[in-house]
């Protein structure tokens, strides 16, 4: 089950954070973390509380909603509902950067929206925060503090782009093989033998030059010697050691050893 979402009720008057309490009680998905009355004591609820939501009054003796919303840093605001009596405050009200308002008295099937929306905010919320770890990761890793994320998709790209395709050189010509024509890679003393739909290509090359080239997700090894295309694969008959001979669509069978058992799992 996920975590509940964490509400701050903030009203000077005990009665709007009653009502607005029992309205909040059918929602299963939330939890009610705290109630104040002015927007001092919210400023340092939500620094303690760290609540994910905050129904906030815009009219409070001293310090108003806006007030309140602005004296919360940033980085630690909690999603913001403002509760008025009055509609002229809507405006100023998304000018906050509130998520949504709601009138005084506060009408079931309108909160209920405003919840609807929260919900969607917070799952935005948090992939945007995963999206921003794993970025932060990839910076740290790859070296370059400026990298953009629109950089990393490019790159990404670029690199499926050249999984799709097998750079084969042949006497003083590269030849480019579509990676779904091939059927299956043997390695023969130095050399690695490609067979394809139409030829079979032989390049020197190791086993795992080969397999940081090829797609995993297509491509795996089943053998010391073997990697097969996964897609070309049509069926598969267990021998009495342990090993399995692999029916490839062009009739050839290929061997998986007892090494590599665990590519099986890939294959059903």
């Amino acid at each position: 089950m996920a975590n509940p979402i964490r509400v701050l009720i903030v009203d000077d008057e005990p009665l709007a954070r009653r009502g607005l309490e029992i309205r909040l009680r059918d929602a299963a998905d939330l939890e009610i973390v705290g109630q104040c009355s002015h927007g001092a004591e919210a400023v340092q609820m939500v620094d303690s509380l760290r609540p994910d939501l905050m129904f906030l009054d815009v009219q409070m003796p001293g310090m108003d909603g806006f007030a309140t919303l602005q004296a919360i840093p940033a980085d630690s605001r909690p999603l913001v509902v403002f509760v008025t009596a009055f509609d002229h405050h809507a405006v100023r009200a998304f000018e906050a950067c509130a998520l949504d308002y709601l009138l005084k008295p506060v009408d079931e099937a309108r909160l209920a929206q405003s919840l609807d929306r929260v919900r969607e905010a917070l799952v935005e919320r948090g992939a945007d925060a995963q999206r921003d770890r794993l970025l932060a990761l990839l910076r740290q890793v790859s070296g370059q503090p400026d990298l953009k994320l629109d950089e990393i998709m490019e790159q990404g790209d670029a690199r499926l782009r050249e999984r799709e395709t097998l750079a084969i050189k042949d006497g003083h010509k590269t030849v480019r093989v579509s990676a779904s024509t091939i059927r299956w890679i043997e390695a023969a003393g130095d050399y690695m033998c490609v067979y394809t739909d139409g030829d079979t290509h032989i390049l020197r090359a190791t086993m795992r030059d080969m397999e940081q080239q090829l797609d995993p997700r297509h491509f795996q090894r089943i053998h010391r010697s073997t990697i097969v295309n996964l897609r070309r694969v049509k069926s598969m008959r267990p021998h009495i050691n342990g090993e399995y001979f692999l029916a490839l669509d062009s009739g050839h069978e290929v061997k998986l050893s007892r090494s590599y058992r665990d590519k099986l799992e890939m294959l059903r």
